[in-house]
This record gives C-alpha cells, sequence and structure tokens, in this order.
C-alpha cells in the first residue's frame, strides 16, 4: 500500500479555495474516477488548467496514493501517453453489514472490490453493547488473516437495520432491535482506527451499491425481503431518505385481505407481517417443517417444498400489492429484489410481477424491469463501501487531506532544518 498512514483521510467537507469549476487535485480526482479523463492532455482540456497546474495537482495525487499513472495506452508516435486511474490499492475501506439475524464484514480497496469477506453471528438483534464491543476484534481478526495492515484503513461503512439519522450517525431502532435507539455506533470504531465512519440504514446502503452496479440503471427501487421487508430507493443517482430518513418503510403498509395480525408498529396486517421470511418461517415451522431460519426457508423451497414454493410465491404477490403503488407513484426504471429470501428466486420474482404488471398503471410499467439483485448476499457490503468512498474520496474531502498533510510536510521540513 501506498500513501500517507493512519488519520490521513479526514472526509471532511471544506471550503474550495480555488473557484473555478473542476480545477483543484480533488476536482481532478474526481474526473478520473468518473472516466472523464484518462490522460493529463484530458485534464487540462476539461478544467483549463495549465500543464504546470495540471502536473502539480497530478503529482500531489500520486504522492498520496491516490492516483495511479501507467504507461499502457498504444502510441500514435512518440511516447506514449501515460494513463490515470484512480489507485486501487492506495488504501483499504472496512465494511460491516449488520441485518436482524446475521452480519457480514469485508475489507474493499478504494475501487470498492470487496478484498475479503467473512460472516458472523454477530448480528444487530444481538443488542448495541455485544456488537460494538466485539466489531472491532472481528475487522482486526479478518485483517490479521488476510495480512492486510490496520494503518491502510481510510474509512468504514456500518449498515444497520431501521432509520438512521445521517448526520450523526445514530441509529434509530425499531422495537424489533431493542436497546440501539439513540446509539451512535462511529465512537466504538474510531478508537481503534481513527478515520472516518459512516452509517446509514442497510436496504439504503443496498440500494447504493446496486445502483452503482448497475451503471445505467436508472431511477431504482430495491426491496430487501429478509426477516422483515423494507425498501432503498435512488432517485437521479442519489439515495432518497425523505424528511426524516425513514423514506422506504413498505413493510409496514397494509395489504388488503389479510388476517387481522397486529405487527409490533402497531397496525394490522402490515406486509411485514404477512409476507416476510420471518412469517414464513413462523408458519413452516407450525406446519412441522424443520425451519429455524430464512435460508432453511430458501433451501426448502429449492427441493420443490409444495408449501415452501407455493408460501414464498403468496409473498410475492403480496409484495407486489405493495409494490404496484411505490411503482405508480415514482415510476422506476427497476425494482431490485434483494435479501435472503430473493434466493429463493422465481417463485417471489413471478409472484411480485404478476401483480406489479398487472396493478401498475401501463405507462408506469412500459419499460420497468423488475428484477433479482445482481450483487446477491454482498449487496449490503458493496454499498457501504461505496458510501464511505463517496465521501472520503470526494473532492472537498481530499482536498482537506492534501491540504493537511502539505501542512504537516511542511512542518516536517522545518523540524529538518
Amino acid at each position: 500500500m501506498t500513501g500517507v498512514k493512519g488519520s490521513w483521510f479526514t472526509g471532511g467537507m471544506a471550503r474550495r479555495a480555488n473557484p473555478l469549476p473542476h480545477s483543484s487535485a480533488g476536482d481532478v480526482l474526481q474526473l478520473v474516477r468518473d472516466g472523464e479523463a484518462e490522460t493529463r492532455a484530458d485534464v487540462a482540456r476539461l478544467t483549463g488548467l495549465s500543464r504546470s497546474a495540471v502536473a502539480a495537482r497530478v503529482d500531489d495525487l500520486v504522492a498520496a496514493g491516490l492516483l495511479a499513472e501507467r504507461a499502457d495506452r498504444a502510441s500514435t508516435g512518440g511516447r506514449p501517453p501515460m494513463r490515470l486511474e484512480l489507485n486501487a490499492a492506495g488504501g483499504l475501506v472496512l465494511a460491516a453489514s449488520l441485518g436482524s439475524s446475521r452480519g457480514q464484514l469485508a475489507v474493499c480497496d478504494l475501487h470498492g472490490t470487496v478484498l475479503a469477506t467473512r460472516e458472523t453471528a454477530m448480528a444487530a438483534g444481538s443488542g448495541p453493547d455485544a456488537v460494538l464491543s466485539r466489531l472491532p476484534d472481528w475487522f482486526d481478526a479478518l485483517l490479521a488473516e488476510e495480512g492486510y495492515a490496520p494503518d491502510d484503513v481510510r474509512g468504514i461503512g456500518v449498515a444497520v437495520p431501521g432509520t438512521v439519522e445521517l448526520a450523526t450517525g445514530r441509529a434509530v431502532g425499531p422495537p424489533t432491535l431493542p436497546g440501539w435507539d439513540g446509539v451512535a455506533i462511529a465512537p466504538a470504531l474510531q478508537r481503534r482506527w481513527p478515520v472516518p465512519v459512516y452509517v446509514d440504514n442497510d436496504v439504503n446502503v443496498m440500494a447504493l451499491g446496486e445502483f452503482r452496479t448497475r451503471g445505467d440503471a436508472g431511477d431504482l427501487v430495491f426491496v430487501k425481503v429478509s426477516t422483515g421487508i423494507g425498501a432503498g430507493i435512488v432517485s437521479e443517482g442519489r439515495v432518497y431518505r425523505g424528511a426524516l430518513g425513514a423514506a422506504g418503510e413498505i413493510g409496514h403498509i397494509p395489504v388488503a385481505g389479510g388476517r387481522g395480525l397486529r405487527c409490533w408498529c402497531g397496525n394490522v396486517d402490515c406486509l411485514e407481517v404477512l409476507a416476510s421470511g420471518r412469517h414464513l418461517v413462523e408458519t413452516l415451522a407450525a406446519h412441522g417443517a424443520a425451519v429455524a431460519g430464512v435460508r432453511d426457508v430458501v433451501a426448502l423451497a429449492a427441493a420443490g417444498h409444495p408449501e415452501a414454493v407455493s408460501l414464498v410465491r403468496e409473498s410475492g404477490r403480496l409484495l407486489g400489492e405493495v409494490l404496484a403503488s411505490v411503482v405508480n407513484v415514482l415510476n422506476p426504471a427497476v425494482v431490485v429484489l434483494g435479501g435472503d429470501l430473493a434466493d429463493a428466486g422465481d417463485p417471489l420474482l413471478a409472484g411480485v410481477r404478476e401483480v406489479v404488471y398487472r396493478r401498475s398503471t401501463a405507462v408506469a410499467t412500459r419499460e420497468l424491469k423488475i428484477v433479482a439483485s445482481s450483487l446477491g448476499e454482498q449487496a449490503g457490503l458493496h454499498g457501504c463501501a461505496t458510501m464511505a468512498l463517496d465521501r472520503i474520496l470526494s473532492p472537498e474531502s481530499v482536498d482537506a487531506t492534501l491540504a493537511r498533510y502539505a501542512a504537516q510536510r511542511a512542518v516536517d521540513d522545518a523540524v529538518a532544518v
């Protein structure tokens, strides 16, 4: 790994000193990340900067380990141009996707590529004390087992079920996750790694990861169907959270024709009560099936168990009843199904498609795609890495970081003299 160690990445949002658009070192890195600039000449053309100014910014980014130059382009005569690219090996990002019943950890590079992952029993349902006291040790063990240096960690992304106050990173825990309300997650990790820590709702994070992976998805609704049910919405490239961060709670929309079952939220016959993985586990267990979790339901459905297949398809239909309204209101380009129950595949997808295409308007469904997640069970990990990288590699953050680096270098030079 190259670059400055420890708490080098500030994650801050400092004001840009240079008023020209696309002119700072952070802006140059963003142009490269977005694929708009591949050479120094591209940077000069897009920014209007002189060759010396471009060279200074590129050299600073290379010295910081954020940018790499590679001579792998074909020459049209003379010296071949050097291609600029984000230096994926310039640091690490840690990701923790904590579900209600299980957790996943990952080490990722600066491209967001998952380098190593572990699944743990450390779920949000275990309570904040149990999770936050052990989370740094779990990360330490993963880094050590895979041979990565803790000093190379540049940022951390964490996803938790339930609403999150984005500005503070505090969880607003639902009654199904007692003890999480108002808990600040970042401090437990920053005591071990003094780097930026970003926290968001698990489904928002999955939606972000899926959107970036799909590339040209357009507006997207990601639906997590697992122990519970929730949705993440990406509109015009940004996660839509609503006024208080509670957008996407489709699991608590009542479904017509229910059975009078009361949900923990206080409503009766919520979608989550009638169609979630928890409901399917309880139903199958009551009928004598050997199921302990959602994955057992998926395994039974895959094996052709008649009741499991029927229940999964009916869950898809009920989910489709709610999603038909979502499609009419939001008109997304794609609806993505993820979460453990989505691994059941065709029965769930068929149930959703059957109802959405029948109940939604013809215009809203004309080009609508309803698909399974392309990231599968790693959607949360990819989303956590993306969330962190979007912040620590933003132009403002990079510029603030380089300014700190320059100031420290000046102090070191003065001391040396």
